[in-house]
């Protein structure tokens, strides 16, 4: 498969074979992809695939860069996110898939612009539509239902990507990749994700409530497919702020909280009573809504936002924000390695986590789970590492 280029776009030379020859794990059914597009799409497909197995339940992500901005099941969307996103909140969304997407791309609407879109079950007419009304670069599903390839490759000018997965593939036994002249080569980590590893809890609740342990395995395949360092909190199956790639684990923690705390903050009623100008694009709309729920306008930023809004509107004020933030409960904090110091409880506390996955085996492993029963949250240890790189 030759591809429009690799990962910038002066690497004019790129292309994809499968390994063993004729066994492709998907196929094109619309567009020209790029090195990056068919990383995303893999993926995205290898995630939505083994939460949706783990759990029974359709899964869907939004991919940039090789890491998920967010992933969710199936379920109940909330008025003002099916409001954001075209639907009636009265009527609500009817299809399971379009529920796992929209809440997906809302857990970072951000960073989600221009997303790779992921589903573990065939695209319907209302995801299709869905996609259709979002800045999205293309989607890997493992079917298309009538009419909605049709629908899709009419999106971007004709230039957007369907891409069909092949849900029977297997992929060799070994991984390999080459790096500066260097083959490296390990084994496929296979090891299935399930209640088992969720049974050794180690403080608090025990046995896990079962929304608690879905949160967590959807958690722990969102990490296992996430740049490490990754951290990723999830409450009601939907990821509120995903971590990936930083150097330092419990700057993963913070980064993933700040963005479990403004995706809380944009449910604030001074936030949802922001009413902009029909001028106003979508995506404009969604990163005012992150400034403002960020809390850090300077004084141009804020005539600016004035001038979009269609009647004034009162930003919270520093104890308001407080009181907001402390209502945030209920949410589960999964991790691809060991905790390896305390830091990293005591900032997830602050973002109302009540439950911790992490495989544990670190040099201060005691001490992690001193912090867990200190903030009252339960630690379970699945003996499991994920790391991604």
């Amino acid at each position: 498969m030759e591809l429009r280029y690799g990962l910038n776009p002066q690497q004019a030379r790129a292309s994809a074979e499968p390994i063993t020859p004729g066994a492709w794990p998907l196929r094109v059914l619309n567009g020209d992809p790029s090195y990056l597009n068919l990383l995303d799409a893999l993926s995205g497909w290898r995630l939505v695939r083994e939460a949706a197995q783990a759990l029974g339940r359709p899964v869907a992500a939004s991919f940039k860069h090789v890491s998920p901005a967010g992933a969710a099941l199936a379920g109940p969307v909330d008025a003002p996110t099916a409001a954001f996103y075209g639907f009636d909140p009265a009527e609500g969304i009817a299809g399971p898939l379009a529920s796992a997407y929209v809440r997906a791309r809302d857990a970072d609407p951000k960073s989600s612009y221009g997303d790779f879109a992921a589903v573990s079950h065939p695209v319907d007419a209302e995801l299709a539509a869905l996609l259709g009304r979002v800045v999205c670069d293309g989607i890997v599903a493992p079917g298309y239902e009538p009419g909605t390839v049709a629908a899709l490759s009419a999106k971007k000018r004709g230039r957007f990507l369907v891409l069909a997965a092949d849900p029977a593939f297997v992929p060799p036994e070994m991984e390999r990749r080459e790096i500066y002249g260097l083959q490296l080569a390990q084994a496929r980590d296979e090891v299935p994700l399930s209640t088992d590893l969720l049974g050794n809890v180690v403080c608090g609740q025990a046995p896990l409530p079962a929304a608690a342990a879905a949160d967590l395995l959807l958690g722990l395949a969102v990490v296992r497919h996430t740049q490490s360092n990754a951290v990723c909190y999830v409450r009601d199956g939907v990821t509120l702020g995903i971590g990936a790639g930083q150097q330092s684990r419990v700057d993963c923690t913070r980064l993933a909280g700040a963005k479990a705390a403004t995706w809380w903050l944009r449910r604030h009623p001074a936030v949802r009573a922001m009413e902009f100008g029909a001028a106003v694009r979508r995506q404009e709309r969604v990163n005012w809504q992150v400034r403002v729920a960020e809390g850090d306008l300077t004084a141009n930023e804020r005539v600016r936002l004035a001038a979009a809004l269609t009647v004034p509107a009162a930003e919270p004020s520093a104890q308001e924000r407080g009181d907001w933030a402390a209502r945030l409960s209920g949410v589960a904090f999964a991790s691809d390695g060991a905790l390896p110091f305390r830091d990293n409880v005591d900032h997830a506390a602050r973002y109302g986590v009540q439950w911790i996955a992490e495989p544990g085996g670190s040099l201060r492993s005691a001490e992690v789970a001193e912090a867990c029963a200190e903030h009252g949250i339960t630690l379970v240890r699945t003996g499991l590492r994920l790391f991604q790189h």
